[in-house]
């Protein structure tokens, strides 16, 4: 502390009287452009050095991103395909025995609709096909189609293709094709272990894995995915595409390369990375060009350290000539705004770092004033806001208050009836006029909607008979408020259940395994078949959206994203039923996806 106040005074002593421009020459050269000359020598050198020490680790890992590029597009195309190759509904379509033509072209229209944008879903697949050999269905030539004596790829046709890849022991085959495409094959297997068919993706090499393969390492290397029967099916050099890996330079100590940093194999770099599926990625570096590289990037950041010292010289001498003149002038003009004038500023002509702050001094007095207005603004829209916050929390406890002084009066005139009708009124808004919740018990939920069928019931006395089937395990998990009480309030709003002469409501609540699976059904006049599917699709119907259950879809889809189901089904003049499954909350379900 004592020697750091001594340095200070000594300064102090030699540049108080020195003006600006010579105290920012002497610290310019004391710190800047000596120590810069200096450091840049000593830097070189030890740069260099470092060079050579860390050429390994750079390489591996630029290596280690290499494969872990390779590993995530191939996982993506073999989850692709084992996707498709494992859905459940076109396995059973492959091996259905059918009857006529209808139930193909249903089969046809089912394969299209589901998998004709599978080509869409990653780049560089050409073709996309899904081969059967079901007699009873029908080829489309789209997606669907039958092994035949069409060429397949040069040398062979579909047939040897399809007899090849159902004998093959994987499931999931990369092949290449002329070097420049790439062939991914999946089995169909049946649930008894029998092949249904075969997926079949042509790939696009170049979008594939071309950016990846262009001038590996800057140009010094070589880069190959060697797959596990020991076939180079991708390389940077095109020439070694198809080859075997004996026949090339990388079996040269190939066990050694894969389990070390790397071999040195005739003045070259010998790296092996394994990747899944038992694939291997190959990286044959040639050294020599590296080094070279290293040296003419040192030579060229010393020559550029040079030219920024001689530039920044003849620049720091031009801008000394008006800078203390101007920092004394935006000094005064901040001064002003400190006082609250905020509509000075400062002429500005010249367009270094000093101008690029007198501009954005005359931007900021320029704004000040309208940032002070914008806040006065704020304040008011804050106090506003509080207001209606303040009224949001008075409409409820209006309406309790309200009908809690009418419940007062049904007790006065011994009341019954009107006294279940406010009991069920008071029980049914509490949960709905609740702000501050957005989930609950599911017990709390089927109180909401006894309440709203004991209304219901009190305006339609005797005309419908409730049917409730609830699993008692279930009753302290969670669900989303408001789930079910829009579905039974459809009963009677657009199912018109108190026309029917024997009208029913079943609400169940079952538990199955971790899903909670829910079902309103009602007897009533059902919904047309053209409205039916304009509902499932979340289309627009009539002056609603599908039945006020457009709602519930997308508060299941923030809570539970794609872990939750929604279906209706119905038959027009007899029934609908509504089944909704949710994962079984022990806790409160949080909101995971915005909308």
């Amino acid at each position: 502390m004592q020697l750091r106040r001594s340095l200070e005074r000594i300064v102090i002593k030699y540049t108080q009287k020195m003006n600006l421009r010579r105290k920012i020459l002497i610290l310019y050269g004391a710190i800047i452009f000596v120590p810069t000359i200096f450091l840049g020598i000593v830097a070189g050198y030890l740069a260099l050095e470092s060079f050579r020490d860390n050429y390994l680790v750079t390489i591996n890992e630029a290596m280690r991103q290499t494969v872990q590029n390779i590993q995530f597009r191939k996982q993506s195309y073999d989850v692709l395909a084992t996707r498709t190759a494992t859905d459940g509904e076109l396995i059973s379509r492959l091996s259905r025995n059918y009857s006529d033509m209808f139930e193909q072209l249903n089969t046809v229209e089912y394969v299209d609709r589901s998998f004709v944008y599978t080509s869409k879903y990653l780049p560089g697949i050409d073709d996309f096909r899904i081969y059967h050999t079901n007699p009873m269905l029908v080829q489309d030539g789209r997606l669907l189609w039958k092994p035949e004596g069409r060429i397949l790829q040069p040398d062979l046709n579909e047939t040897d293709w399809y007899t090849q890849t159902s004998k093959a022991s994987s499931s999931l085959i990369w092949s290449n094709v002329n070097k420049d495409k790439l062939v991914i094959s999946h089995k169909v297997m049946s649930s008894t272990g029998n092949l249904q068919g075969i997926i079949y993706m042509l790939l696009d090499y170049k979008s594939v894995f071309g950016n990846l393969f262009d001038q590996p390492f800057s140009g010094s290397g070589e880069l190959s995915i060697i797959d596990d029967s020991g076939t180079i099916i991708v390389s940077s050099d095109p020439e070694k595409i198809g080859l075997k890996r004996q026949s090339t330079m990388l079996n040269h100590q190939w066990e050694e390369a894969g389990s070390s940093d790397g071999i040195m194999v005739d003045g070259n770099l010998l790296i092996v990375r394994s990747i899944d599926s038992n694939w291997h990625v190959a990286a044959l570096i040639q050294m020599d060009q590296l080094e070279r590289q290293s040296k003419t990037i040192l030579y060229g950041i010393i020559a550029v350290i040079f030219l920024f010292l001689l530039c920044s010289i003849f620049l720091i001498m031009t801008v000394l000539k008006n800078v203390v003149w101007r920092i004394h002038k935006l000094g005064t003009r901040m001064y002003d705004v400190s006082q609250g004038q905020f509509d000075v500023s400062i002429r500005n002509t010249a367009k270094d770092e000093l101008g690029d702050l007198e501009i954005l001094f005359n931007s900021m007095s320029g704004r000040l004033g309208m940032l002070v207005e914008d806040i006065t603004q704020a304040k008011l829209k804050e106090r506003e806001q509080s207001f209606k916050a303040l009224q949001a929390q008075i409409n409820p406890h209006f309406i309790y208050n309200s009908l809690s002084l009418l419940r007062w009066r049904a007790l006065d005139l011994q009341d019954d009836t009107q006294l279940r009708t406010i009991d069920a009124l008071t029980a049914f808004y509490r949960l709905a006029l609740d702000n501050k919740i957005n989930v609950i018990q599911i017990k709390g939920e089927l109180e909401h909607v006894r309440a709203y069928l004991d209304i219901q019931e009190m305006r339609y006395p005797g005309r419908v008979s409730i049917e409730w089937h609830i699993d008692p395990e279930l009753l302290d998990l969670y669900t989303i408020k408001l789930l079910l009480q829009p579905i039974v309030e459809n009963c009677y709003l657009h199912g018109n259940i108190t026309g029917r002469k024997d009208g029913v409501i079943r609400i169940s609540a079952q538990l199955e395994q971790d899903h909670i699976r829910f079902e309103v059904f009602d007897n009533g006049i059902g919904i047309p078949s053209e409205m039916l599917e304009q509902i499932r699709l979340g289309k627009q119907v009539g002056n609603g959206n599908g039945y006020g259950t457009a709602n519930i879809r997308e508060r299941l889809q923030l809570y539970f994203e794609n872990k939750h189901e929604f279906a209706i089904d119905s038959k027009e003049n007899e029934w609908t039923a509504v089944t909704i499954r949710i994962p079984a909350s022990v806790h409160r379900p949080q909101i995971r996806k915005v909308m």
